[in-house]
């Protein structure tokens, strides 16, 4: 079988189809934004695949989820929420020129949603397809983790259709990722009258940066990297509080493990000061052993298509998790994911919708 079918699907549908997926902006968290964009990619999927697609409410706004019909066998798994806030539109409308189609959202992750949409409409026969889009994939799938696994489960493949990778590589790997919050308290006082009274919760937050930072192991893959902090009320009283936000990449689960611990584990320099933790590692990693099987039906499909394992994580971090085979970076070819100047390869939109067209049909044989 070829995935070279590019005269059964159409790039301008496609484009257009895009159009109206970007041009209804979604952010995460905005629920009556998420809630119309959810309407609107049920009706890209009705329209080209027939059947209802129904949305599944959740506190994080509308997931969407069609059914083929008969027994499951493959869940095609993506997201319809972005990073932009509303009015990115306005600043950076939809465009497309010089080969490229830009505009917030198009490569993470409009753009594979729509190349999915259009390959499953080139085959006669869907049954046993399933796809499933969520509201909440940019902010930890916390309202949708259950129902990607309940699916998952239940089909026993997934195609995620978040963008390639460097070159339109596949992702046949992601590592395990994770938000922490170390909040440190202390006692306020007069900078100037008795600064000794206080305990300085910016120092503590000193502090703890470094002992935090060195928590990272970059040989094995391991990086902790603190992001965000924030202490103190006014340039004259000493602080009472800090706040440390710490971004965490693991590849294996006993990292995971040790990272985790050690966060708990963290204790204060200064004496009085006062730790607490939130957070963890929410999504756990995907070894390449998940994508092995898909990806080599893949390369039989295209040779020559690359496979690279990646750092950011996505939704098939939690169906690998399973055990359930699992493909990722599906989705546009392009680059910029959350940038301003995210775009998608025009050239590349039909080779990627025949290819997940291919899979399928090579998962529905099963």
């Amino acid at each position: 079988m070829t995935t070279h079918r590019t005269e059964q699907v159409s790039v301008d549908a496609m484009i257009e189809d895009l159009r109206v997926l970007v041009e209804t902006e979604s952010p995460s968290r905005d629920v009556e934004a998420l809630t119309a964009s959810a309407k609107v990619v049920a009706s890209v999927i009705e329209s080209r695949l027939g059947g209802q697609a129904v949305l599944v409410e959740s506190e994080a706004g509308p997931h969407v989820h069609w059914s083929g019909g008969a027994e499951p066998r493959v869940l095609v798994l993506g997201h319809h929420d972005t990073v932009f806030p509303l009015g990115t539109l306005e600043r950076r409308p939809f465009l497309v020129q010089d080969g490229h189609v830009t505009g917030p959202g198009v490569f993470d992750m409009l753009g594979g949603l729509v190349q999915a949409v259009h390959g499953l409409a080139s085959l006669e026969d869907r049954s046993g397809v399933e796809i499933l889009v969520t509201a909440d994939e940019e902010v930890g799938s916390r309202s949708s983790r259950a129902l990607i696994e309940e699916r998952a489960l239940a089909c026993g493949a997934v195609l995620v259709l978040e963008g390639a990778a460097d070159g339109g590589a596949l992702k046949t790997g992601r590592k395990g990722c994770g938000t922490f919050q170390v909040s440190i308290a202390g006692r306020a006082s007069h900078a100037g009258l008795e600064p000794a009274a206080g305990v300085n919760a910016l120092v503590e937050a000193a502090h703890q940066v470094l002992d935090i930072t060195a928590l990272g192991r970059p040989e094995i893959g391991t990086t902790v990297t603190p992001t965000v902090a924030s202490a103190g009320t006014l340039d004259n009283v000493v602080p009472a509080g800090a706040t440390v936000i710490v971004d965490v990449r693991v590849e294996s689960d006993a990292e995971k493990e040790r990272v985790e611990s050690a966060f708990a584990a963290l204790a204060p320099h200064l004496d009085e000061a006062e730790i607490s933790v939130e957070g963890g590692l929410g999504r756990p990693p995907m070894p390449e052993s998940a994508a092995a099987e898909l990806f080599a039906v893949a390369q039989r499909l295209l040779p020559g298509i690359e496979g690279k394992a990646v750092g950011g994580g996505s939704d098939g971090n939690f169906t690998a998790a399973l055990g359930v085979p699992t493909l990722d970076g599906l989705g546009a070819v392009g680059g910029g994911a959350h940038a301003d100047h995210e775009y998608v390869v025009i050239e590349a939109m039909a080779e990627r919708a025949n290819l997940v067209a291919s899979l399928v049909t090579e998962l529905q044989r099963r």
